[in-house]
């Protein structure tokens, strides 16, 4: 479970991160991104930063290694923003909770059409 510190800095990160994707990166590999969310570790030395794109699973993976090759630049200008003493390393992935909600939904549509059928 997250400490309100823990989770008072994810929400830092997470706005910023996706100030500088949004307005400081100039990769055109990186497309279109959501930030949809950030997990600090206990120690804080550690951000794993969950992300979105728009289009077909393909474009996400050529955005995550986008992302990857730019970890050093955007955390370098995290470092700038925030005001901890060690700004943590970046993890990017994507964000799975929209498949796992459809793969829900599938789940509870087929359990309701077996009970209208009974």
């Amino acid at each position: 479970m997250q400490t309100i510190k823990q989770k008072r800095l994810g929400q830092i990160i997470m706005k910023d991160v996706t100030d500088i994707i949004q307005y400081d990166l100039k990769d055109p590999d990186v497309g279109f991104i959501t930030v949809t969310g950030a997990k600090v570790s206990d120690d804080h030395s550690y951000a794993t930063i969950y992300v979105t794109f728009l289009g077909k699973k393909e474009r996400g993976a050529a955005g995550l290694k986008a992302l990857d090759r730019a970890k050093g630049y955007i955390r370098s200008e995290l470092a700038k923003r925030l005001d901890i003493r060690r700004c943590p390393e970046i993890i990017f992935e994507i964000d799975q909770t929209e498949e796992n909600a459809k793969h829900i939904e599938e789940i509870i549509q087929t359990l309701h059409q077996n009970d209208t059928q009974k």
